[in-house]
């Protein structure tokens, strides 16, 4: 029999704003950041749709681990979403952002 056992999981520094930002547009979060293995970090659903996102720094100096890549490659479910900020998230789930530009 395999135990389970708390380990520490690492998270990118704006994983905790994405999904607050998620949730607050009215997305269910699942965050799957504990599990290891190359899995995603977060599940996001909504109105019978689901979205799997792996949540990478914004400033590009992290790297997709190899274990991601390998889960990826063999996953045939919902297609894994790379996203780097509140926006590129919202975004994946169909939230129109407002243009800040305009008054």
């Amino acid at each position: 029999m395999r135990y389970l056992y708390a380990r520490r999981v690492k998270r990118d520094a704006n994983h905790a704003k994405i999904v607050r930002a998620l949730e607050k547009a009215g997305r269910r979060v699942e965050d799957m950041a504990a599990v290891g293995g190359g899995f995603p970090d977060i599940i996001v659903h909504w109105g019978g749709r689901v979205v799997f996102m792996e949540i990478k720094n914004p400033d590009g100096r992290d790297r997709d681990e190899s274990s991601q890549q390998k889960f990826r490659a063999r996953w045939t479910g919902p297609p894994v979403v790379i996203v780097r900020s509140e926006a590129e998230a919202l975004a994946a789930t169909g939230v129109q952002l407002r243009d800040q530009s305009r008054p």
